[in-house]
């Protein structure tokens, strides 16, 4: 995607509902100087490329956004990834580069994909209930059996 799409997907994903060009180009035109027609034609190629869905309303097109910004970087890191020659590398490069805000993101993430049953207890490892303290790795169990 385009410096311009970008700016004009940004647009629609934060407004989240079917918007006009003109609404667009109205909001586009606070930081530069752009042209109703160069709008109109940006929203076209995105509709051609997937990434809006349109419809009629009288003589014009109100556009909606067909996924949402997170899925679209989402595509962007696999096709990335996919295109590495050494994936395991290009994965310890990328989580070399987070911050810790980003690190701690990806750790959410990773719960969430896993499930409540994997990220409260790793296979092979009994689960005593929703109260079980997480222990610190390498740390002792503590007396009481917890």
């Amino acid at each position: 995607m385009g410096e311009l799409e970008d700016a004009v997907m940004t647009r629609v994903w934060k407004w989240n509902r079917p918007v006009t060009v003109r609404e667009v180009l109205e909001d586009l035109q606070q930081e530069r100087s752009i042209a109703y027609t160069t709008v109109m034609t940006v929203l076209d190629n995105l509709h051609q490329k997937g990434w809006v869905r349109r419809e009629a309303e009288g003589r014009a097109y109100r556009y909606e956004a067909v996924s949402t910004r997170a899925a679209y970087a989402a595509a962007l890191m696999n096709d990335a990834w996919s295109q590495s020659d050494n994936p395991a590398a290009a994965l310890v490069a990328f989580f070399g580069m987070m911050s810790d805000e980003q690190r701690q993101a990806l750790s959410d993430a990773v719960r969430i994909v896993q499930g409540p049953e994997t990220a409260e207890a790793p296979q092979g490892t009994p689960d005593t209930g929703p109260d079980t303290e997480r222990q610190n790795p390498g740390s002792a169990p503590e007396a009481d059996g917890r």
